[in-house]
């Protein structure tokens, strides 16, 4: 179904819902915007004026929320798709990518530009300072869109790589049992006292920030607005600092022999 000449798309993320943490380019398509689509709690975080109509859905509808998106602006409109983060990571610009692979010819008329945004990883990140100084991946532990043992062995290979590992939908209502599987895995290969920080609602009023070892974490409580960034073998907290300050992956390899990472004293903020 096309109509007219078209208008366009555009799928952003507006970072994990701090105002200054919304990049300006991102703010420019929102305020501009005839359509905003999105999950009802991410669009609620938008903090940009716009005239822009509203059109919330809950979280697990993203190909009808992408189609419809699609659809909106094959009418002539200037959608933009709000996800929080990076719309790229585990976020709204490949459902709606994978539309347009799904259905080639039925909006061939819509402009579609995807435009970054602050993902949770990097946000955490930032509030005990360079966790990422080396190489790092990001693996969600949502078994919704993939089987669990896929998840096993990736989680496996990554912390055999010794990869820092980003953890996104570490654990919910339905599957509880699933972060301290992923934990067993990561212990496997690494040292008991090796560096976690987990984050929930970073940059919002309720943030919370912790630091501890791969040993508590599977008690440390999580939900799906947690994040968790487990260290690598180089990964050092430097005991007496800020929190701010406090957790960092040096950019070369390798320690010097007999050397062991830190073990963190538990950190929180306000």
């Amino acid at each position: 179904m096309t109509a007219g000449h078209g208008g366009s798309l555009t799928v952003v993320g507006i970072g994990p819902g701090r105002l200054d943490w919304c990049l300006p380019g991102v703010a420019a398509r929102i305020a501009s915007a005839t359509d905003l689509v999105g999950y009802r709690r991410y669009l609620d975080l938008v903090g940009v004026e716009t005239t822009a109509r509203r059109h919330p859905s809950n979280n697990r509808v993203e190909a009808d929320r992408a189609a419809f998106a699609l659809d909106r602006a094959a009418g002539g409109g200037e959608v933009v798709v709000v996800s929080s983060g990076d719309p790229g990571v585990f976020a709204m610009a490949s459902a709606v990518v994978e539309q347009l692979d799904r259905w080639p010819d039925r909006w061939r008329n819509v402009r579609l530009e995807v435009v970054p945004g602050v993902t949770a990883a990097q946000a955490l990140a930032s509030r005990v300072g360079a966790p990422l100084g080396h190489d790092f991946c990001v693996i969600s532990l949502s078994d919704v869109l993939k089987p669990w043992d896929v998840i096993e062995r990736r989680l496996d290979a990554a912390a055999g790589a010794d990869f820092v590992i980003a953890l996104y939908n570490p654990t919910s209502r339905h599957r509880p049992w699933q972060l301290g599987l992923a934990v067993e895995v990561l212990a496997s290969h690494r040292d008991p006292i090796t560096p976690v920080v987990v984050g929930r609602d970073i940059g919002r009023p309720d943030e919370e920030v912790r630091v501890l070892r791969l040993d508590q974490l599977a008690e440390a409580g999580a939900d799906m607005r947690t994040v968790i960034l487990v260290g690598s073998s180089t990964t050092r907290v430097l005991e007496g600092r800020p929190l701010g300050a406090s957790v960092y992956t040096p950019r070369w390899y390798g320690l010097p022999e007999g050397h062991r990472p830190t073990a963190p004293s538990n950190h929180a903020t306000a």
